[in-house]
């Protein structure tokens, strides 16, 4: 050790800062921590205030809510009911007198969100491309596809059904329709960001070796994202599921029609009966569907 030098700390030492600047350093932490509570305390409350403003805007109000709510769970008890006055798992087979015409119902249902979903991840894998700035350059094809996308998925399923169902009439068909439009728009988005977010190389790569746009996109671009494109479908073919059932409020087709005219004449037990329906076959199709989406894609199962 050289003179006049003091030794080298040890590793293991502990260096104690002096009261005054221990104090200084307590309070500065503190003073940080106590703006912190406030802001997210002042957060909370803008949002408390916001929600109280909402459900007075919206007529919501609470003490109604609570002096309704023994007609809400009569309804239910209602459901559970037949008209002999006996509940409805007592005697499956009156429960579920019309098993065979909800079925097919419900099998025109699942066809049309079938359709709509296949026609619609069509449309959206063909405009997806147009829509995408690593694909497509020409500015304003791209703000047009964007454009006719954002409006596809933002009018609401019912509203095209409506319209639809004016311009063709009631059944499947204006069901069908709608379900595509919409999923177009949805999808569409989806495989956008999907192709965006792809490696743009390989389409480089067939661009320079002579290669035109469709084919750099077909061979440098659509290999990257196909599964991307199924998994996203299979799951938006659930969903078309739950929006088919209500096609029929509009005249739409499906087992929605039947479910309405139950709920206009008070079938309490009809209504039961199709929402279990419904119930167990959109259990069922996500079931199948996650499995599948297993099986294709083993790094993207739940």
């Amino acid at each position: 050790m050289t003179p006049g030098r003091d030794a080298p700390a040890s590793p293991s030492a502990v260096v104690l800062l002096p009261d005054d600047r221990l104090g200084a350093l307590r309070r500065g932490y503190d003073a940080v921590g106590n703006r912190r509570r406030l802001k997210l305390l002042a957060g909370l409350a803008v949002l408390v205030l916001l929600a109280g403003v909402s459900a007075r805007i919206a007529e919501i109000d609470p003490v109604t809510m609570w002096l309704k709510f023994g007609g809400f769970t009569s309804y239910f008890d209602r459901l559970a009911t037949l008209d002999s006055g006996a509940r409805v798992w007592t005697d499956p087979v009156e429960w579920f007198w019309g098993l065979k015409k909800w079925s097919l119902l419900l099998g025109q249902t699942l066809l049309m969100a079938y359709v709509g979903t296949l026609w619609g991840a069509v449309f959206a894998a063909v405009l997806c491309f147009a829509a995408s700035r690593t694909t497509r350059r020409d500015g304003r094809v791209r703000f047009a596809a964007l454009r006719f996308l954002e409006f596809c998925r933002t009018v609401p399923v019912l509203v095209f059904a409506l319209i639809f169902v004016v311009a063709f009439g009631l059944g499947a068909l204006p069901g069908v329709l709608a379900l595509a439009v919409h999923t177009a728009g949805s999808l569409g988005k989806l495989f956008t960001e999907v192709v965006e977010n792809a490696d743009g190389n390989p389409a480089e790569g067939v661009r320079a070796s002579g290669g035109s746009g469709i084919q750099a996109i077909r061979f440098g671009v659509l290999p990257q994202v196909l599964s991307s494109f199924a998994s996203y479908t299979l799951l938006r073919f659930e969903i078309n599921l739950r929006d088919a059932t209500v096609m029929g409020f509009v005249g739409a087709g499906g087992i929605g029609e039947e479910l309405l005219v139950a709920i206009r004449r008070f079938y309490y037990s009809d209504v039961s009966a199709m929402l279990v329906l419904i119930v167990l076959t959109v259990v069922a199709l996500d079931l199948m569907t996650e499995r599948l989406r297993g099986r294709l894609f083993p790094g993207e199962a739940r």
